[in-house]
């Protein structure tokens, strides 16, 4: 029989044992974070005036200073509907511009914005995740609806953007009338568990999805944030105001079963809501878009009419206070109106996402998993701006034609560990 020593040491050998995948696990959320916790800055290089529309240079305030953006005024300033646009990852306002360009001709006054680490802000120092997102969606509405121009108001936005955007309206309440949500993951562990399938990460399903919550977890933790508080899911369960859910069927980055899961969620709230006694809310709308993409969806007519029709009907109700400047749009000639515009991608001059481009050799990797090498954060300068535009004078100018589209890539968690071949171009 053996000494009660021998049995204690084969437990205590089996217990190191058994917490080494723990461990390893771990230090692969860290690596993931520190790795893909910082976007590439993408400095703008056009204006709005380069997409012939009127705009004002002016800047979003929130708690840790303050965004730059632009506010494009619609319909000569009269009074009216309101929309903030909220870019994706690794983007910035000026890639928002086709988007202000079908609302400008709809009927609304836009606002876009750089996110924090984005665009022409300074980079961060902890990992932005959506909490981010929400947090600067969440300012910029408060700053169109200062403006004396805007009388209702509502968000579109794009991938994290979009859940960036559905977690400030469902905060928002009543203050937020409509709600766009395209190509959008419907949370982040089916989001984290899908770049590991991007980055070509063979890990089996039976690992993948708790390492994937794991990795979650320790990703949004530096800035004190909990996974469930960041989901798109329960943000439009939340959210009961009119909804419009819109995603590509080519979507190789976010696949379009997430619509289908948002719009579930989306229902359940109604549900609930109905249940507990309260009004349903608004109408949940959808869109799969044929042949469209992760990005640039706006190119495609039925996006252009459904979403000038879908906001033009939300926001169409009249506002308190003063009406008689106050003009209201009429769904189908929003639609129109947004169907006629020529609305094309800005050019990307850069190259693939950050993260995956400069990502570390395989053994790089392994010395970093397993403690040998203490992992670093991707260090890619921004993009230079532009000399100033003769016609400007702001560093705007015409970027080249762009040529065929390249196959969009993953948002930041991707570059967990994605090797040196395993370049996708950059969603924008």
């Amino acid at each position: 029989m053996p000494s009660v020593n021998r049995v204690a040491r084969r437990a205590g050998f089996l217990a190191a044992l058994g917490a080494i995948p723990l461990a390893l696990a771990y230090r692969f959320a860290v690596v993931y974070r520190v790795r893909a916790g910082l976007p590439r800055r993408v400095v703008p290089r056009l204006t709005p005036a380069d997409r012939g529309l009127p705009f004002e240079d002016t800047i979003v305030r929130y708690s840790g200073g303050d965004l730059p953006a632009w506010f494009i005024p619609a319909r000569g300033g009269a009074r009216g509907p309101g929309i903030v646009l909220v870019h994706g990852w690794e983007s910035n306002r000026d890639r928002t511009l086709p988007n202000a360009q079908v609302l400008h001709a709809a009927g609304f006054h836009v606002l876009t914005f750089d996110v924090r680490g984005h665009g022409a802000n300074p980079a961060e120092e902890m990992p932005i995740s959506v909490g981010e997102f929400r947090d600067d969606a969440t300012a910029a509405l408060d700053t169109l609806l200062t403006r004396p121009e805007v009388t209702r108001a509502g968000f579109l936005g794009h991938s994290l953007g979009a859940v960036g955007a559905a977690l400030a309206a469902a905060a928002a309440g009543d203050r937020c009338d409509a709600l766009v949500v395209s190509s959008a993951p419907a949370d982040p562990r089916s989001l984290t568990r899908q770049t590991f399938r991007l980055a070509n990460l063979w890990i089996p399903e039976p690992f993948a999805t708790p390492l994937a919550a794991l990795t979650s977890r320790v990703y949004v933790r530096p800035r004190g944030h909990r996974v469930r508080d960041l989901s798109a899911s329960r943000a439009v369960a939340a959210y009961a105001g009119p909804i419009l859910l819109v995603h590509g069927v080519e979507d190789s980055v976010v696949p379009p079963s997430h619509l289908g899961r948002l719009e579930l969620a989306a229902l359940a709230g109604q549900r609930a809501r109905v249940a507990a006694g309260f009004p349903a809310g608004g109408p949940i709308e959808s869109l799969l878009v044929a042949e469209g993409h992760h990005s640039w969806l706006y190119e495609h007519e039925p996006y252009r009419r459904a979403v000038a029709a879908f906001l033009a009907g939300a926001l169409s109700r009249p506002s308190a206070g003063d009406r008689t400047s106050e003009i209201l749009l009429v769904p189908k000639e929003a639609a129109d109106r947004a169907a006629a515009v020529d609305a094309r991608r800005i050019p990307d001059p850069d190259g693939a996402f950050a993260a995956i481009t400069t990502a570390p050799s395989r053994r790089r990797r392994m010395a970093e998993l397993i403690g040998a090498a203490h992992p670093a954060a991707v260090e890619v300068p921004p993009s230079p701006t532009l000399p100033p535009s003769p016609a400007y004078g702001n560093g705007a100018t015409l970027a080249p034609e762009a040529g065929p589209p390249p196959e969009p890539s993953p948002p930041p968690e991707a570059a967990a560990a994605a090797g040196p071949r395993d370049a996708i171009a950059s969603p924008r």
